[in-house]
């Protein structure tokens, strides 16, 4: 901290002195005019001299961002002539720019990123990316004032010697404008002659160019992949859909009902994970469990007691006629009658235009890989000899465990870790992290993991699993919870940290389709691969893991993939709500408090607690809360996050309300029906109101009734 102190001190005092002495006196058109013979002999006799201390005075005055660069590069051009004088300048702005990004870093960086988090995760995401592009746009372009540029890329993670090696290829043609101009300076009256409106209008589509350049050069990338192979002379389809989950369902759903040929490939089952492993299955032991919960609580309704007999053989071939009623819906006899030509069996990309299944190759104009992800199980020391159970293996279970361990303290390791405590199971809920829910607002997590304690659930945040044994048909799951070990006996263990993308196994990796570090497809804003008709929506791709983003990001897919070069969509990511199906339930959209913090907003929290709304109270169900942010002063919604019964419906109006611009006004203004849970979200914007009431004005009004009386 002395250090940097000490850097401002100096930094302030030089800069002081330049004012405090008018320095800036002798950096002016017509003082350089008047001095060029002197300075030019000055130069002849003192060449070496001459050279150090306009280089030094120039660095200088570059690393300080003090005016007059323009003047001295003139003066360079005046002094030295053209190649010189560019040589010169191009290296005192280069070194003078780069130590003024060094002592910017040093002292801003740090705060910058700790403060911004987010917004400099995603900013160093894009200069890891493009850095250097846009530095070298920046450069080109004098519409970026220098000092400005350099300010800005201190903040990031640029290499110092990409950042001085682009700005001084980045400069050079302005330099050697600006030298050369001064080469002329006999017979120029003024800088107006050199800062022209059309010669900044130059530079400014100069600086643009290299982005237009980069664009095009994509294009063509893309489109030399694909010309890698051949191109078929008549395409048997319009699309060929890859998966028959979510994505790939809504992807050919869309062909169809624009007329397009569209044929859907699925290895395994219709419907994907969401219907025969995911969502479905686990909303329908959700809710067979919720009412074993319910009969605990009779009391609470007015009943002496309610016993509720069961089996859970049977809870689970409830599950399994739930996935059967709903199969239809994504049956391939539906999607035949919608004109889909489905394809059971296992897809091979053998080129863009080439997809072969069950030993017949289908030509394509367009691809869409929708082959979604599977739950990630680490290679933990041991983790063979204990067999866990996975989201997609536990619904051949017949047996309840009664030791039950769950591995992650995420959405599908919570839900399930309750759904298995309330029929009866011993669960003990692991997590490395110092909460659950990690994404969530820590009262949020607070919320779940007081409701999971007070339901018998053993929660162990901060217990990272190091390995599992088999001990005397015991699974032994063992934690590191510094500063000691924990060992945990279990009938059963399910991991649940996560899913991971299916790219492997079809083609793509012969292909040559770009895959991100975290192992997803490489897509752009449409949706696009490396190569311009290969897509990839849901899972495979991201960067949201929801059946109902997929199903968002299939409409792009199928639209983009079917109508451009003519018309095409760039994604919005913009309003994308969740659920979590804990009980309480946990329903989110838009930012939440801890990412507000995060960003360094400058936010208001508007709270209503469910314990004072009627039908919640009726119900049974009088506790969580809904809270929203906004701006400072406006209505307008940032984020929603509702913990209780029900959130996840209750988060219908917000998302609707941020999807079209509506504030908490407009939801205040609505009708609500009485009594409904719904009516929360008028009583916090009811809040909101009150707290944003005009007092000035109400102490008038209340004059004027007073007056009246």
């Amino acid at each position: 901290m002395i250090k940097k102190s000490l850097l401002l001190f100096a930094i302030a005092t030089v800069v002081a002195s330049y004012y405090i002495f008018d320095l800036g006196q002798v950096l002016n058109f017509e003082y350089l005019k008047s001095q060029q013979s002197t300075l030019n002999e000055y130069y002849l006799a003192n060449k070496v001299k001459t050279i150090s201390i306009y280089s030094g005075i120039y660095i200088i005055m570059a690393m300080l961002s003090l005016p007059g660069a323009t003047i001295m590069t003139i003066a360079g051009g005046a002094i030295f002539g053209l190649v010189t004088g560019t040589i010169l300048v191009s290296f005192a702005s280069t070194i003078g720019a780069t130590m003024a990004m060094i002592n910017c870093r040093y002292l801003f960086r740090n705060a910058f990123q700790e403060k911004l988090k987010p917004i400099m995760k995603k900013v160093n995401h894009g200069v890891e990316k493009d850095g250097a592009l846009f530095l070298f746009m920046s450069r080109l372009s004098p519409v970026f004032p220098f000092f400005l540029v350099n300010a800005a890329f201190a903040k990031t993670y640029i290499g110092i010697i990409t950042y001085a090696f682009v700005s001084q290829i980045g400069m050079l043609p302005g330099t050697a404008v600006f030298v050369n101009a001064g080469t002329q300076i006999s017979k120029l009256e003024s800088l107006s002659g050199i800062l022209s409106l059309n010669m900044i209008l130059a530079f400014a589509l100069l600086g643009v160019f290299p982005l237009i350049s980069k664009n095009l050069v994509e294009h063509l990338k893309r489109r030399k992949n694909r010309m890698k192979s051949k191109k078929p002379m008549h395409y048997d389809y319009n699309m060929v859909v890859i998966g028959g989950g979510s994505g790939g369902l809504v992807s050919a759903y869309i062909a169809a009902a624009v007329k397009a040929k569209v044929a859907l490939i699925e290895k395994h089952k219709m419907g994907g994970d969401c219907l025969n492993t995911g969502c479905v299955p686990s909303k329908a032991i959700i809710r067979s469990a919720k009412m074993l919960y319910y009969a605990e609580r009779a009391k609470e309704w007015g009943f002496d007691s309610a016993e509720i007999k069961y089996d859970f053989a049977k809870v689970m071939d409830r599950v399994h006629n739930v996935i059967k009623k709903i199969e239809p819906h994504d049956s391939v006899e539906r999607y035949s009658e919608l004109g889909v030509n489905v394809y059971e069996g296992e897809a091979k990309i053998l080129d863009p235009y080439r997809v072969e299944v069950n030993g017949e190759i289908l030509t394509t104009k367009n691809i869409v890989v929708a082959t979604g992800a599977r739950p990630l199980v680490p290679p933990i020391p041991g983790i063979e000899q204990v067999n866990p159970l996975t989201s997609d293996t536990l619904w051949n279970m017949r047996e309840l465990p009664k030791r039950l361990v769950v591995v992650g303290g995420g959405p599908i390791g919570c839900e399930l870790a309750q759904t298995f405590s309330r029929f009866g199971s011993h669960v003990t809920i692991l997590e490395g992290m110092n909460r659950l829910l990690l994404k969530e607002d820590k009262e949020v997590s607070g919320a779940v993991r007081e409701k999971f304690e007070t339901e018998g659930i053993t929660v162990l945040t901060g217990h990272m699993v190091e390995g599992f044994k088999n001990e005397h048909g015991s699974k032994v799951v063992t934690c590191n919870c510094k500063p000691d070990k924990l060992n945990i006996e279990a009938d059963e263990i399910i991991m649940a940290l996560g899913r991971k993308a299916n790219v492997t196994g079809f083609g793509l990796e012969e292909l040559g389709v770009e895959i991100r570090k975290n192992g997803t497809i490489e897509a752009d804003n449409f949706l696009r691969t490396n190569y311009p008709n290969i897509y990839a929506v849901g899972d495979v791709t991201g960067p949201y893991q929801f059946t109902h983003f997929a199903a968002h990001q299939a409409w792009y897919a199928a639209v983009n993939s079917l109508f451009s070069p003519f018309k095409k969509f760039k994604t919005d990511y913009r309003v994308i709500p969740w659920t979590t199906f804990t009980d309480p339930e946990v329903a989110r959209v838009g930012i939440n408090e801890q990412e507000a913090l995060e960003e360094g907003l400058d936010f208001e929290i508007t709270r209503y607690g469910l314990d004072d709304l009627d039908r919640a109270i009726a119900d049974g169900e009088d506790s969580g809360f809904v809270k929203v942010i906004t701006p400072k002063g406006k209505d307008t919604i940032l984020g929603a996050t509702i913990v209780g019964a029900h959130a996840g419906d209750l988060l219908a109006e917000f998302v609707l309300a941020m999807k079209y611009g509506l504030g908490l006004n407009k939801i205040l203004g609505t009708i609500h029906a009485y009594p409904t849970m719904g009516e929360a979200n008028k009583y916090l914007a009811g809040n909101w109101k009150k707290a944003h009431a005009p007092e000035g004005l109400l102490n008038w009004v209340k004059k004027f009734h007073s007056w009246r009386r």
